[in-house]
C-alpha cells in the first residue's frame, strides 16, 4: 500500500509544482505589463511637468500609487502561489486549497519582499517629475546623499552576473532563479549546475539559496527590469558626459 501511495504522491506534487510555475509564469505577464504602464504614466507626468500643469500631475501621481498598489498585491500572488506549489503534498484529506493559498498571501503579506521595490518604483516617479524643473536638487524631506543613492539604485538584484561578469544588459539570453531572484547568463548558470551535480548554491556571494536548473527562467518581468536598469544608467552617466564637454571647451578657450 506504501509502495503505491507513495508514487501517487509524488505525481500529485510535481502536477501541482507544474500548474503553480505556469500560473507565476503567466502572472510576470501581468506584472510586465502593469511595470510598462507605470513607465508610461512617469512619461506622462514629466510631460505634464514641463506644462506646468502641477493639478493633473497630482491626480495622476495619485492613479500611479493605486496601480502600485495592483502591483503589490499581484507580486505577492505570484509568491504565494510559488510556496503552494512547491509545499503541497497529497493526503487522505481534501485540501482547502482557498485557505492555503489564503495563509501563504497572509504570510507573504507580513514578510513581503516587494515592498522597498514598490517603495522605489514610487521614488522614481517623483524623482523623475521633480527633475523637470529642480535637477541635482533634492527633494524637499531629503538630503544631497540621497540624490546619488537613488539616481544610481537598480530594481536588480545584481547588475552583473556572477559568472561571465557581464553586465545583465549585454546578456545574450538572461535568466533569473525563482527562488533568490539573482540574475546569470543562461548557458554559463546551466553548465555551472551540471558541473557541481546535485543541487548547488547560488554562486552569488553571500546567497544562500540552492540553484534548481527548472527554476531558473526567463520571465516576461525579467526583460522589462532589464531596460529600465538600463535606461536609468544612461540617465545617470549623460550628465558627467556633458559636464566633461563643457570643460573641454573651457580648456580650449584658455589657449
Amino acid at each position: 500500500m506504501a509502495s503505491t501511495s507513495a508514487p501517487r504522491s509524488e505525481t500529485g506534487s510535481s502536477r501541482m509544482k507544474s500548474a503553480a510555475s505556469t500560473l507565476c509564469y503567466d502572472n510576470q505577464t501581468l506584472l510586465a505589463d502593469i511595470r510598462k504602464a507605470m513607465g508610461t504614466m512617469k512619461e506622462i507626468g514629466v510631460s505634464l511637468e514641463k506644462q506646468h500643469k502641477s493639478q493633473m500631475v497630482k491626480e495622476l501621481e495619485a492613479e500611479f500609487m493605486e496601480l502600485l498598489k495592483a502591483y503589490e498585491d499581484c507580486a505577492n500572488l505570484s509568491s504565494a502561489v510559488d510556496s503552494v506549489g512547491n509545499m503541497y503534498r497529497p493526503n487522505e484529506q481534501v485540501t482547502d486549497f482557498k485557505k492555503l493559498l489564503d495563509d501563504e498571501m497572509a504570510k507573504t503579506k507580513r514578510h513581503s519582499s516587494s515592498v522597498p521595490q514598490v517603495n522605489q518604483l514610487f521614488r522614481q516617479f517623483r524623482e523623475a517629475i521633480w527633475n523637470v524643473h529642480n535637477s541635482g536638487q533634492p527633494m524637499p524631506g531629503e538630503e544631497q546623499e540621497d540624490i546619488v543613492m537613488t539616481s544610481t539604485q537598480s530594481i536588480l538584484l545584481n547588475i552583473t552576473c556572477p559568472l561571465s561578469g557581464k553586465p545583465v544588459g549585454q546578456l545574450s539570453e538572461p535568466v533569473r532563479s525563482m527562488d533568490c531572484k539573482h540574475i546569470y547568463e543562461k548557458k554559463v548558470i546551466m553548465e555551472y549546475i551540471r558541473s557541481k551535480h546535485g543541487q548547488p548554491k547560488c554562486p552569488m556571494a553571500a546567497c544562500p539559496k540552492k540553484i534548481v536548473a527548472e527554476r531558473v527562467v526567463c520571465d516576461p518581468l525579467l526583460r522589462v527590469e532589464i531596460e529600465e536598469s538600463c535606461a536609468m544608467n544612461k540617465q545617470t552617466v549623460r550628465p558627467n558626459v556633458i559636464e566633461d564637454f563643457t570643460e573641454d571647451l573651457e580648456q580650449e578657450d584658455s589657449d
